[in-house]
C-alpha cells in the first residue's frame, strides 16, 4: 500500500511504500544498501580494470618497447581514487574499518550504543564537510576541465574528482541511518569478534 503525505507549507505530494513502523527508516535503509553495492561493484571492476591495464602496459612494454600512454596517470587518478572511495560504505556497513576499543571495552548496551551515536554525530559532522568541500572542488575542476600531462598527451582527470563526494555522500547516508538506530536502541554495538 501507498501513503500519500502532504509536505507543510509546500504543497508537493509524497508517495512512500507503508510497512508499518519505521517505514522511513527501512526505505532509507534499503536505498543506502543498494547505492553501496553498486558503488562496491564499481570499484570491484575498477580493480579488474586496473589489473588488465598495467598488465597490458608491462607487456607492451617489455615485449614490444611501447608502452600504453598514460597508464600511471589513469591508474593514479581514476583506479585508486575510485577503489578507496567508492566502496567506503559497504565497508562501514560491514564494519570493516579498524577499531580501537580500549577505552570502551568495559562498556555495555546503553551506554556504549550511546557512545557510538556520539562518535556517529562526530563522524556526520567530518563527513558533511568533506563532502562539500569535495563537492566544489569536482565542480571547479570539472568547470576547468582538469588534466593531467602524461608522457605525449593530456588525460581528462576531472570525472575521478567525482569519486570522493559520491563514495563519502553514501557513506554519510549509512552513518546518519546509524545515528538514528543507535539512539532509538535498535543496533546492537559494534563489538570486536575476539570478545565474543
Amino acid at each position: 500500500f501507498f501513503v500519500l503525505d502532504r509536505l507543510r507549507g509546500y504543497g508537493h505530494v509524497v508517495i512512500a511504500p507503508t510497512y508499518g513502523r519505521g517505514t522511513r527508516m527501512r526505505l532509507i535503509e534499503k536505498i543506502t544498501d543498494s547505492l553501496a553495492n553498486y558503488l562496491a561493484a564499481i570499484a570491484a571492476v575498477l580493480v579488474v580494470v586496473m589489473m588488465f591495464h598495467v598488465s597490458l602496459d608491462v607487456f607492451g612494454k617489455y615485449f614490444f618497447a611501447h608502452p600504453i600512454e598514460g597508464t600511471i596517470e589513469y591508474v593514479a587518478a581514476y583506479y585508486m581514487v575510485g577503489i578507496i572511495f567508492l566502496p567506503l560504505a559497504y565497508v562501514s556497513r560491514g564494519e570493516g574499518q579498524i577499531m580501537v576499543d580500549l577505552f570502551t571495552q568495559k562498556l555495555t548496551g546503553r551506554k556504549l550504543r550511546f557512545l557510538e551515536g556520539c562518535v556517529g554525530i562526530c563522524t556526520l559532522l567530518y563527513l558533511g564537510v568533506f563532502v562539500w568541500r569535495t563537492g566544489v572542488a569536482a565542480v571547479e575542476k570539472t568547470m576547468q576541465g582538469e588534466m593531467w600531462e602524461s608522457s605525449v598527451d593530456y588525460v581528462a582527470v576531472w570525472p575521478s574528482r567525482w569519486f570522493l563526494p559520491v563514495g563519502t555522500a553514501v557513506m554519510t547516508l549509512f552513518v546518519l541511518h546509524r545515528v538514528f538506530l543507535n539512539f532509538q536502541g535498535k543496533t546492537k554495538p559494534i563489538v570486536n569478534e575476539d570478545d565474543e
